[in-house]
């Protein structure tokens, strides 16, 4: 029964609870919440957590006297850091995630060109594909991982395939070595979405080190962050210099533009946040890991829970830490599960609601994507964050194994 047919009083619905009779799933949820009501903002343990220091805000001041506030000395040098870091020749900073991925994708497609595009991720993988005047031709992913199906996209290659955009989701890498090879096969551009894998690595090596493009975003939840903010990064001179080109209206040198292009600068604002921001990453996916290892630890025992898959060969970053709910195991949807949990002080996120494929700008004529649509009903986020204490961690295992038993079929 859901809650909106309950038509018992609130009194005799926390009566029976009390008296430990069973009652419908939309009942046990108002019971709960009146029971335990929701905690107030700061006591809730949200999903995300973001802590600037001294340091950071003392550079973000020191760009703001100076007066020189558009790109310059500190996204040059955030560039310089960035692609240090991840391993790779070059590095483009944008205003933003969805920047970086029109950015590359216009400077490998033409016009008509088909994308193939995992069908489980946030809509931008998809819509910048739209708006470098491609096609993208969603697929479907791996259970486990939640990354692109590579046999799948194989089945959907045609004479109009010129690229192939592989997520890296949640921060678990997708499968490179199979990618790569699907790429070879068909003379296909890669062009990796990154935005959620800071410091993720594939067989030792940092994913921003693989050809030919990576994107990456620096939204305020992301494992590090400039406010709003992007990077790409190459390996290849020609698509650097083309990147450069498009992200300052093709300009070369003043009022000499050797192409049409875009503003999608990166201000020095932020640039010199990131360049703070980027020397605390270690220190930050290192606690993700271990937050996510302590979670682990407590949850993979719980039946009707699936703790996330990482393969051997990679080192996952934990911009989510993601489960899998059996639904035949539980008396409620994933969707009330969460909300259960919130009441009791653990804000737990769904990416995603929806599959690509069942967004209404992408829905007329795509084909059924049953792993992305059957993920889309069963994922749930829980806080895995930085700011999280020993006490956070232990309250969010606990609801979460309280809660599964309490829905337990």
């Amino acid at each position: 029964m859901s809650s909106r047919s309950c038509k018992i009083s609130s009194c005799a619905i926390a009566a029976d609870c009390v008296a430990g009779k069973r009652v419908g799933v939309g009942q046990e949820l108002d019971c709960i919440t009146r029971r335990n009501q929701v905690k107030s903002a700061e006591n809730l343990i949200r999903i995300a957590g973001v802590q600037l220091t001294e340091q950071e805000i003392a550079a973000v001041v020191e760009v703001l006297r100076s007066g020189h506030l558009v790109a310059g000395e500190a996204v040059q040098a955030f560039e310089e850091h960035f692609a240090k870091e991840v391993g790779a020749c070059y590095a483009v900073a944008v205003s933003s995630g969805t920047a970086a991925l029109h950015i590359a994708y216009l400077a490998v497609l033409q016009p008509g060109d088909e994308v193939l595009v995992p069908g489980f991720t946030h809509i931008s993988t998809a819509s910048m594909v739209h708006f470098a005047n491609g096609r993208p031709v969603l697929c479907d992913v791996d259970r486990r991982s939640f990354t692109l199906d590579v046999e799948d996209a194989a089945q959907k290659i045609s004479a109009r395939t010129a690229a192939v955009a592989p997520v890296h989701l949640f921060g678990n890498s997708c499968d490179i070595d199979g990618v790569n090879r699907l790429a070879q096969g068909h003379n296909l551009k890669i062009i990796w979405d990154a935005a959620q894998a800071h410091a993720t690595r594939y067989r030792g090596r940092d994913v921003g080190s693989f050809s030919d493009l990576v994107t990456y975003s620096f939204y305020p939840t992301k494992n590090m962050t400039t406010g709003e903010g992007g990077m790409i990064v190459t390996n290849d001179p020609e698509l650097y210099e083309g990147c450069k080109l498009l992200r300052g209206h093709g300009q070369t040198r003043k009022y000499c533009h050797e192409s049409f292009g875009l503003n999608y600068r990166m201000t020095d604002i932020a640039g010199a946040l990131g360049l703070k921001q980027l020397q605390q990453l270690p220190r930050f996916v290192e606690k993700r890991r271990y937050n996510a290892a302590y979670l682990n630890e407590r949850l993979t025992k719980v039946d009707g829970i699936t703790v996330p898959f990482v393969a051997n060969s990679i080192d996952h970053s934990f911009h989510q830490y993601t489960i899998l709910l059996d639904l035949d195991q539980f008396r409620c949807s994933r969707d009330e599960f969460a909300a259960t949990l919130k009441t009791q002080g653990v804000e737990a996120v769904v990416h995603y609601p929806r599959a690509i494929n069942q967004q209404p700008a992408l829905r007329a004529g795509t084909v059924p994507l049953p792993n992305c649509e059957w993920l889309s009903q069963r994922v749930m986020s829980l806080p895995v964050h930085p700011l999280l204490s020993t006490r956070d961690l232990e309250q969010i295992a606990d609801t979460v194994i309280r809660v599964a038993a309490r829905m337990r079929r």
